[in-house]
């Protein structure tokens, strides 16, 4: 999976050094590597601390900069050289990352934020065991009260809590009901609509509890249907939230590139087994694919 990624950021500078916006085809490079673009898309994501989609943003505005710092006189053709249509488009996602807007960079040389070039490395030093448990599952149903909340990777999600405020206690009653299946309890949901959002996308959220597929769903409340197959079980215990951010990062540097398996889509599901204002113990379930 590393040489991987380093072929996919190798791509990424080929396409930007023949003009071609940085624009790779992932689906391709996945899948001549033997991976999917879904679990490449993550992968990337959670090493480099940013989408890719991102990181291809910024090697654009960084190599346009030294382009208008070098005396580039026009400024469309500096835009229309790196993917955008107009100067008004280019100096938006310009602005976004310097700061500075695309003509002051060219009169005043800066300041700049430039994007070095990224070269992955990894050191599995195996020193922490990993408490992960593969469960092969029957296809199941997510079903509970969904909204939408902006995709925060750090600390606690205040809409996220907000969301959980909003229901009355019964509500989590009748759901406890209805749970008939593996993982048992309450469980909080998350589904990306794109396998490496960047952080403040809208994602669906649900608060809910799995049932088998006979289950009438009642009235009034949201499902997700997930296939047959394996998930990965990662167990963790400590402080709230940043135990479990911890883990979600070490699934990615530790875990993954030495296990045989791979993210499939889907959700994610945390059930928690003890909750406090600052501890939590719980379990991170990924669906998985060998």
């Amino acid at each position: 999976m590393i040489g991987t990624l380093n072929t996919l950021v190798d791509l990424v500078e080929a396409e930007l050094d023949s003009g071609l916006a940085g624009e790779v085809d992932v689906a391709r490079v996945a899948r001549d590597h033997g991976t999917t673009e879904y679990h490449l898309r993550r992968m990337f994501s959670a090493l480099a601390g940013m989408p890719l989609s991102e990181y291809v943003r910024r090697r654009r505005m960084t190599l346009a900069a030294a382009d208008l710092v070098g005396g580039a006189p026009d400024l469309l053709e500096v835009a229309v050289r790196y993917g955008y249509g107009s100067t008004e488009a280019f100096g938006r996602a310009f602005r976004a990352v310097h700061g500075s807007a695309p003509a002051d960079v060219r009169r005043s040389g800066g300041p700049l934020r430039t994007q070095p070039t990224l070269r992955f490395r990894l050191s599995v030093e195996g020193s922490t065991p990993m408490d992960v448990t593969i469960s092969e599952m029957p296809e199941v149903r997510l079903v509970g009260h969904a909204t939408k909340v902006p995709l925060i990777y750090e600390g606690v999600n205040p809409h996220i809590q907000a969301h959980i405020a909003s229901l009355d206690p019964s509500a989590h009653v009748r759901l406890k009901e209805l749970n008939d299946t593996d993982p048992r309890g309450i469980l909080a949901v998350t589904e990306s609509p794109s396998p490496d959002a960047p952080e403040g996308s809208m994602i669906t959220y649900l608060h809910g509890v799995a049932v088998t597929p006979s289950v009438t769903v009642p009235d009034g409340l949201d499902s997700i249907t997930v296939p047959a197959g394996s998930w990965a079980v990662f167990a963790s215990s400590g402080p709230h939230p940043e135990a479990l951010q911890q883990l979600w990062a070490a699934t990615a540097t530790d875990w993954f590139p030495s296990n045989p398996w791979r993210l499939r889509p889907g959700p994610s599901v945390l059930r928690y087994l003890e909750l406090t204002e600052t501890y939590a113990s719980c379990e991170l379930w990924l669906p998985v694919e060998q």
